[in-house]
């Protein structure tokens, strides 16, 4: 077996809330990643986006970029094909990058309107989810081709969040075009025990997020109804070890079942009052301590 361990830029520098990290230079980030013993990681906006350049300054510190996030609108028929044009360039960039996995959302309404601070989240309707189910079937077609792998990222505040989301995308979609991206932390977050999620669809898992949640964060976030940023900054979210869920069971199931692959350590907190070395440290020493990192 080999887990390749990496950890996401996103415990430095936040994608969707701004001002989090944004002092950050990318330099900065990789020093720093890199110091650790970390092999790779995702894709940051701080990064350069032309080829060339983003493998150069990656191999300076000695790391790789694993994959990147891509929102997208499949459940919206009247853009599956602007959609699927855009998410090809992005495959295009992750291919040229030597990426072996595209992190896909559906992201629908999500991620949206900021200046509204409640969410509510429709169920997709029929129509929707085929819809969904044909875009991805595209994407994941273009993947393929490319020798690459559609990774799902089931995600907090969006339509595919909880445990009967997230069986039928998988019960709905082919295995072969449509694998998952096992996320420990939004897992909990949806209501999914990590460990059943990991049991249930362990076949279609071929990237994992790993992450931890503080239990009284997420029970404010719930009973205020508040959206997914505030809880990211009430620290809802934590690196491994540091919160409620428990990790033992889930790096034995890993281990007995000879993962192979990527694990990424992600966190999303504020790096002002949770410093990225220190958190990622302990996560690292965690993992390390339940057998998962040899090193």
């Amino acid at each position: 077996m080999t887990i390749r361990l990496g950890i996401s830029a996103i415990n430095w520098v936040n994608e969707d809330i701004l001002s989090l990290g944004d002092h950050y230079t990318a330099d900065e980030v990789l020093t720093e990643m890199s110091s650790l013993g970390f092999e790779g990681t995702e894709f940051c906006r701080k990064f350069p986006q032309d080829v060339t350049t983003l493998q150069q300054l990656l191999a300076k510190y000695n790391m790789v970029m694993s994959s990147q996030w891509n929102s997208v609108h499949f459940s919206d028929a009247s853009r599956v094909e602007e959609e699927l044009e855009k998410y090809k360039q992005k495959v295009d960039f992750l291919s040229a990058m030597g990426c072996k996995h595209v992190v896909t959302c559906e992201s629908g309404n999500t991620f949206e309107d900021l200046t509204q601070n409640k969410v509510t989240i429709d169920e997709l309707t029929d129509e929707q989810w085929s819809s969904l189910i044909d875009g991805l079937h595209r994407a994941g077609q273009y993947c393929n081709d490319k020798g690459m792998k559609l990774v799902y990222h089931f995600h907090g505040e969006t339509v595919i969040e909880k445990p009967a989301q997230i069986d039928r995308l998988m019960s709905s979609t082919n295995p072969d075009l449509v694998h998952l991206l096992y996320d420990t932390g939004h897992a909990y977050y949806g209501g999914y025990d990590p460990l059943v999620l990991l049991k249930k669809h362990y076949d279609r898992i071929a990237y994992i997020h790993l992450k931890d949640i503080r239990e009284a964060q997420l029970q404010e976030l719930i009973a205020s109804g508040l959206r997914f940023r505030t809880g990211v900054q009430n620290g809802v979210f934590t690196v491994p070890g540091e919160g409620c869920i428990d990790f033992a069971p889930i790096v034995r199931e890993l281990l007995d079942r000879r993962y192979d692959g990527w694990i990424i350590i992600e966190a999303e907190q504020d790096p002002a009052i949770a410093n990225p070395v220190i958190y990622a440290e302990k996560g690292r020493t965690y993992l390390k301590s339940l057998g998962l990192i040899k090193a």
